[in-house]
């Protein structure tokens, strides 16, 4: 059984780097970064259903490919992993080559956890509308896969629409890294 480690990779906590360090010398299999470009100050959605406070430290994290490739360049066997790529809030072709370019680099060692998110308010500022999330995420894993895996890639969906494109480098990994998908909530 292999064993992985998750942590927000917050500004006022230890470097990406020196963390991946330490977890890959404690021989863990795996280092999860989650990802907020940035939080509300709104904060209308609930961050919890027992009305929590926010952690400070979702407000604070590094960019989630900056964090990973610093990770990925302190070691030489621990996958490191989006825990989640909150790919409803980024462009496909912009994260198509950033997630296949620290695959290449790292030497074929990315994880792509990809997931919906919970935050109303930080979607929206990204210009996706919540309650079509989901279909949205599955749109943009496809065209993620399709620049992954073909030359001339190109995608033709409801929400996500191009045609023929070049991306390099693609990524070491055939076909392409795994890709995670996760939630927490009623579905």
């Amino acid at each position: 059984m292999a064993f992985g480690i998750l942590m927000f990779q917050a500004d006022f906590a230890i470097a990406p780097a020196e963390l991946a360090r330490a977890v890959e010398e404690r021989g863990f299999e795996s280092l999860f970064f989650p990802e907020h470009t940035h939080i509300p100050a709104s904060r209308l959605t609930p961050w919890s259903a027992r009305g929590d406070p926010l952690p400070a430290f979702y407000s604070h994290t590094h960019d989630l490919f900056v964090a990973l490739t610093a990770a990925a360049m302190a070691t030489t066997r621990l996958k490191l992993a989006s825990g989640i790529c909150l790919l409803v809030e980024r462009d496909p072709i912009v994260t198509a080559k950033a997630a296949a370019s620290l695959d290449y680099l790292s030497g074929g060692r990315l994880i792509f956890g990809v997931g919906g998110g919970w935050n109303r308010e930080e979607m929206e500022n990204h210009g996706t509308d919540f309650s079509t999330r989901w279909k949205l995420l599955r749109e943009r894993v496809e065209a993620v896969k399709a620049i992954w895996t073909q030359e001339e890639a190109s995608y033709h969906g409801q929400f996500v629409d191009f045609e023929r494109i070049w991306s390099w480098p693609k990524p070491v990994q055939r076909p392409h890294p795994p890709v995670l998908v996760a939630g927490n909530g009623p579905r």
